[in-house]
């Protein structure tokens, strides 16, 4: 009895030809992903390092958004003390108009606004940003800002973001500082607090500055490391797309190759049978 079969050659070309297919597939998935690793049997040490350095990616843009809203909070604060600034800064024109030689009537003009400046100078006190008070009011006239840490790298590096003490301010020129400018007497005397209360303006002012050049240099410092970061993870996952498209085109001719073979074994068979006919 005859027994007529491919052969050996055929069983290992079929076997070769599963071997590269699955070469082909993987190639595939990697070009449409444009991963290299594309699940841990891919690279198991490689893909721990990236899900490591994922993590690290994703606090430090976590802490980035943190340092980003103490930007803002410093901003807001900054703005409403321009504000502040020109409030006391009409109020020291006012106050130099009315030491002037003019009639007591054209004085209670500029007292009138005077007031009206004072309690809205007050008012600044209650502003916040997003809950969180801007200022405290220590009630002197010396300025005692309340300093609150501000976290700014995974380091765990603290920065010092004060709530300035306006209160130094309204104290000598609020409207519960007992200064006015209703006569000439008064008026001069309210230029000399109303200097002083621009001095502290200014050194609130100085510390909130500083304090937002800090906050940047943390920024910028967070978004270097959220970039290293992501390059490294890159180098590891992020696939070579000229190598790969290169093996890609290897695997097709050979995957051609190996289907026109095994087509070829299979004809011997069918020959040698006819023959037997």
């Amino acid at each position: 009895m005859f027994s007529v079969t491919a052969g050996a050659g055929a069983s290992g070309i079929a076997y070769q030809l599963d071997q590269n297919g699955k070469n082909l597939r993987r190639s595939l998935e990697r070009l449409s992903t444009m991963k290299r690793i594309n699940s841990s049997a891919d690279d198991p040490g490689g893909m721990g390092i990236s899900m490591k350095l994922g993590v690290s990616i994703r606090r430090t843009e976590a802490v980035l958004t943190q340092v980003n809203s103490t930007a803002s909070f410093l901003q807001t604060q900054d703005g409403v003390l321009q504000v502040a600034n020109n409030i006391v800064t009409r109020m020291s024109e006012l106050a130099t108009y009315a030491s002037g030689t003019i009639d007591d009537s054209d004085r209670a003009l500029y007292a009138t606004e005077f007031t009206d400046l004072q309690a809205y100078l007050d008012s600044l006190l209650t502003e916040e940003f997003n809950g969180q008070a801007l200022f405290t009011n220590s009630g002197t006239g010396t300025p005692a800002n309340a300093t609150n840490p501000a976290t700014v790298s995974l380091s765990g590096q603290t920065i010092g973001v004060s709530t300035l003490d306006l209160g130094s301010v309204t104290t000598l020129v609020g409207a519960g500082s007992g200064i006015s400018i209703a006569t000439q007497v008064n008026a001069t005397t309210a230029v000399d607090e109303i200097d002083d209360a621009i001095d502290n303006l200014a050194s609130l002012r100085a510390t909130n500055g500083s304090e937002q050049n800090r906050v940047e240099f943390a920024v910028d410092l967070l978004e270097t490391n959220r970039l290293n970061l992501e390059a490294a993870n890159s180098s590891l996952v992020d696939v070579d797309f000229a190598g790969e498209l290169l093996r890609y085109t290897a695997y097709s001719i050979i995957a051609d190759q190996g289907i026109a073979l095994l087509a070829q074994a299979n004809t011997r068979s069918e020959k040698i049978l006819k023959l037997l006919e």
